[in-house]
């Protein structure tokens, strides 16, 4: 998908470039002044320092000493405190060093940095390679040998020589060959030749690479990145990804860095400093572009609204504008998204459930187990949670069946008289069938004081058809309807959305390409009327068509206007109705992604909405909770599970329902003995 990136991205220059009519005395006299005295004069500072290429930064380091008989490093050492320190006197180094002195903190410091030696090794070019391994004091590679170990060892010893093919000449035959080669050392047998794939991604230049990848999605029938995944665990994993990520798009690479340094609870400003600097003359404007694609936000107001003072001054300055004001793209950007869209419409992505059917199913083994878990005094909840989370849904519904004929008894009534909470919730909801299920998520949204409109709109996006028509169906149990409840618990546009989806009447099968670059001709025009025009334009065909041929829509809408579907969603639309047609949006371009998001959004922070985590874990458990399990991680850096086990123990400290969470998570045939992702 980023091959265009990094092609594109070539025209782009960075934010930081030589100041025209540049003087390094005068500038050396300027900064002299804005240090002398009491106090000093920090907007001065950074603004000379951000208006400077480093060349120039050298040049003036150079006519301070002349002038002044001081050292200008020095001085601002003493000048300045904190994070700004850091910041301006980083940006006062050459980019050899700053890189040297990065690989030395990492290695050097309490623990190993691994983190910060991947992002520096995997993303240099030979020459920057070369340069930082003279500007490091020290022998590097005997550091780095000494403080890390395995095949993550021997990756970074391999990338420090700095000798990578940059010929640009591709082999046809060779490139066959590498792919046919990486498929066998991984994916073709049981365990894993790591050093095929140190060799290959090691050496091989990025132009042979990107044509080794695309042939080895057609050998092994998955992508390079799914194959790591599979096959590599740790550090070692995080490098050879990273690697990957570089190869197809070094500024996308960056831009994921960045928003990992600055999302959630604290920045981690070393990497934040270390990427706005080291980018800010090569390929910051790229970064900028493929931020703003990736997270509909663009990197200047992240760093607004994550930093502060004259740090996040200097910071502004180095990222050089704020790309949601203009609201357009860039022309080159927008042929990005244009190809990226494009892209999703072609990838196929295979759906991986977490849940399967047991081998050797008995519903009457499991009946007689569940009784006895839950008869007598106390409850075995480990033996309830064992059964219940390791049989598909289908089985659960054998179990209920056999638990009532074999021994007379409603199995969802012995439960809830048993189980408490949200174990209870939790545990209901899967032996309920998931049209049941989506039901009673439906009604608990809408009965009570206030509605919860986001779970209205998760589900009533996310589900097929089919799946809509049957929880119709199933919630004719609370002697009403849906839509009658919908109607009479929303309203204005919000409530036809809503309407208008609950119909299960998406047209389904593959877009039509005429008629789809006229839907978006109708949706651009729509952005030039009046708001409620736009809202009614848009309800009728984000509603109605199916997800392949509104992928296509939404791909043609950037050609027509040179600005991406949710940029206009989010700035022109409001309320509950942009979150629907947000939602939506999210869904046809990757759902596995959208549900990640609300996974995160449930867990995090002050509380948990348990209701909304209970239901997408089951609802998505025998579908595709695998997928978001992957797209979790690519996001937060962090493991579903792992996350799941910090956030609920935090808030609620409940070891069952947390067993419970974590059984769903790790159980799944296809782990290869790893540790869950």
């Amino acid at each position: 998908i980023y091959y265009c990136l990094y092609s594109v991205g070539q025209v782009f220059r960075g934010t930081i470039s030589d100041a025209a009519d540049f003087d390094p005395t005068a500038d050396a006299e300027t900064l002299y002044n804005a240090m002398k005295g009491i106090g000093s004069d920090k907007e001065a500072i950074l603004d000379l320092v951000t208006a400077r290429s480093n060349a120039q930064r050298q040049e003036i380091i150079g006519a301070y000493k002349c002038s002044f008989g001081k050292d200008l490093i020095e001085d601002l050492k003493y000048e300045l405190t904190g994070k700004f320190e850091r910041l301006i006197v980083s940006l006062m180094r050459t980019p050899a060093y700053l890189d040297a002195k990065e690989i030395h903190d990492a290695v050097k410091g309490v623990g190993t940095n691994e983190r910060c030696l991947i992002e520096i090794l995997a993303s240099r070019d030979n020459k920057q390679t070369q340069d930082m391994v003279a500007a490091y004091k020290d022998d590097m590679e005997e550091d780095i040998i000494t403080d890390t170990s395995g095949h993550f060892k021997k990756m970074l010893v391999v990338l420090i020589q700095g000798t990578r093919d940059e010929s640009g000449v591709v082999d046809a035959d060779l490139v066959q060959q590498d792919a046919q080669d990486l498929y066998e050392a991984g994916e073709a047998q049981w365990g894993t030749d790591e050093a095929k794939f140190i060799m290959i991604l090691g050496n091989r230049s990025v132009t042979h690479l990107r044509m080794v990848f695309d042939e080895y999605e057609k050998v092994a029938e998955m992508s390079i990145e799914d194959s790591i995944k599979n096959e590599l665990s740790g550090d070692f994993e995080r490098l050879m990804l990273a690697v990957v990520q570089c190869i197809r798009s070094v500024p996308m690479f960056f831009a994921k860095r960045l928003y990992k340094a600055m999302k959630g609870l604290g920045t981690a400003d070393n990497t934040l400093i270390r990427i706005m600097i080291s980018r800010s003359e090569i390929d910051m404007l790229d970064i900028r572009e493929c931020f703003r694609l990736r997270y509909e936000k663009s990197l200047y107001n992240m760093i607004k609204d994550d930093t502060s003072g004259d740090y996040k001054r200097t910071l502004l300055n180095l990222c050089g504008g704020d790309d949601d004001l203009a609201g357009e793209f860039f022309p080159e950007a927008a042929q990005i998204a244009y190809k990226m869209w494009e892209l999703s419409a072609m990838t196929k992505v295979q759906l991986r459930p977490t849940i399967r059917p047991a081998s050797d199913f008995d519903p009457a083994a499991d009946a007689q187990a569940l009784r006895k878990a839950m008869k007598g005094f106390g409850t075995d909840e480990d033996t309830i949670i064992d059964i219940v989370t390791q049989r598909s849904n289908a089985q659960r519904q054998e179990i209920r069946q056999t638990f009532k004929s074999l021994l007379g008894r409603n199995l969802m009534k012995d439960l809830k008289s048993e189980l408490s909470k949200n174990l209870e919730r939790l545990i209901i909801g899967l032996m309920m069938t998931p049209a049941e299920f989506d039901a009673k998520m439906m009604k608990k949204a809408i009965e009570g004081a206030g509605t919860d409109e986001h779970a209205l709109i998760e589900i009533l996006v996310t589900r097929s058809n089919e799946e809509i028509q049957a929880m119709n169906s199933a919630y004719q149990t609370y002697n009403t309807s849906l839509e009658e409840d919908i109607q009479s618990d929303t309203s204005g546009h919000f409530c036809r959305i809503l309407v208008s989806l609950v119909q299960g009447a998406r047209e389904e099968g593959q877009a039509d390409l005429e008629r789809a670059d006229a839907d978006a001709q109708e949706l651009a025009n729509a952005c030039n009327g009046e708001s409620d025009d736009m809202e009614m334009k848009f309800m009728s065909i984000l509603c109605t068509r199916s997800f392949p041929h509104l992928r296509r829509v939404f791909q043609e809408f950037v050609r027509h206007t040179n600005k991406d579907i949710e940029q206009i969603i989010k700035k022109e639309m409001s309320g509950d109705v942009k979150h629907a047609f947000y939602a939506i949006v999210r869904s046809v371009k990757n759902q596995p992604s959208y549900f990640a998001d609300r996974l995160y959004k449930a867990i995090k922070g002050l509380g948990t909405d348990d209701r909304a985590l209970i239901r997408i874990m089951v609802s998505r458990s025998e579908i595709d909770l695998f997928n978001i399990r992957k797209e979790f991680k690519e996001a937060h850096d962090v493991s579903l599970h792992e996350f799941i086990q910090v956030e609920t123990m935090i808030v609620s400290p409940s070891p069952c329902l947390l067993t419970l969470f974590c059984a769903y998570v790790l159980f799944s045939r296809e782990m290869k003995g790893k540790t869950p992702i």
